[in-house]
């Protein structure tokens, strides 16, 4: 989440107008993330989120993201529901944007995950993929290898002002991948983007999942991965080997990986180190200091690419 574009309170009480959530009390902007302006809006009803959608959401996306929210709500899946306005529609504009109202989730996201939160998105990854199998709506991921490619291209020529000789390693990379890249593993809805921020808890019990805007179908094993990068390094850029087993066993009492997942679990580790790397050089070079949005160094990310090359076996991820 982030604040891209302003919204003034005469826009946004005329907006809430449309949805019935109640009067306007209090609203402000969410900094965290990097994609779309979002708000927290307290309302007489309640608290929402309120999102307005930028460049990188293609507005013809929208109905994959919301429908595949309600599909895992009633699915048992925790996640926030968009708000219809009484007119029956769900997407509005705002701010010359497209908008949506969504309903607020209770809880925290972790700083500081342990184990035992590890082993809980591990089983919340797995009953989200189980849930979306029946999901009609498909989406390709745009950020897949095609879609790194893009950013590379943009990033490439000022690589090295990030950290000397990363162009050339990432080329290699690239040639890597276009050689290796598993194809045929089992696939379908994932979330793609299942970072702390995304994720709710309650003390240790998990709450609820958010931001489903990078949802699409693409291998479960790879969304695996991108959650072994996203909890289980720590601040020095180890890779905690305890985190990683609660995760994969977590996932496992689940939805068993089979065989083939597990062998090509360096291979997608690495591929998804690399995608949100790139995701972060690119902004880090292109959008401006100052402002409410965070920017993320991608160096962090550079290292986690760097581990899972030296990987001899998955089972030094926890994997049994």
């Amino acid at each position: 989440m982030a604040v891209y574009t302003d919204v003034n309170e005469g826009e946004l009480t005329a907006f809430l107008k449309a949805y019935p959530v109640g009067e306007l009390l209090s609203y402000k902007g969410i900094a965290e993330g990097t994609e779309n302006s979002n708000f927290l809006v307290h309302a007489s009803t309640g608290s929402y989120i309120l999102t307005l959608y930028e460049k990188r959401v293609d507005k013809a996306d929208l109905p994959f993201f919301l429908g595949l929210m309600g599909h895992l709500a009633r699915k048992g899946i925790s996640c926030p529901l968009p708000v219809t306005a009484h007119d029956g529609t769900v997407i509005g504009a705002l701010a010359g944007r497209p908008a949506v109202i969504i309903t607020f989730l209770e809880g925290l996201s972790l700083r500081r995950p342990a184990a035992a939160h590890c082993a809980e998105v591990g089983k919340a990854l797995a009953s989200l993929h189980i849930a979306g199998q029946d999901f009609q709506l498909r989406r390709p991921n745009a950020l897949a290898i095609d879609g790194w490619r893009k950013l590379w291209a943009a990033s490439r020529d000022r690589a090295d002002e990030v950290e000397p000789g990363l162009a050339a390693e990432v080329d290699a990379d690239f040639a890597d991948f276009e050689r290796h890249w598993p194809t045929s593993l089992p696939q379908g809805i994932i979330h793609a983007d299942l970072f702390p921020d995304n994720v709710f808890f309650l003390g240790e019990k998990l709450s609820g999942l958010i931001d489903f805007y990078f949802a699409c179908d693409d291998l479960y094993a790879y969304d695996v991965a991108t959650c072994l990068n996203a909890w289980c390094f720590e601040k020095d850029f180890s890779f905690n080997l305890t985190k990683g087993t609660a995760l994969l066993s977590g996932y496992q009492s689940v939805r068993p990986l089979g065989s083939d997942e597990k062998a090509a679990m360096p291979m997608l580790a690495r591929g998804s180190a690399l995608r949100f790397m790139l995701t972060r050089l690119y902004d880090w070079l292109t959008i401006p200091d100052g402002g409410l949005v965070m920017k993320r160094d991608p160096t962090e990310y550079i290292r986690r690419m760097r581990f899972h090359r030296a990987i001899k076996s998955p089972s030094e991820y926890g994997l049994t």
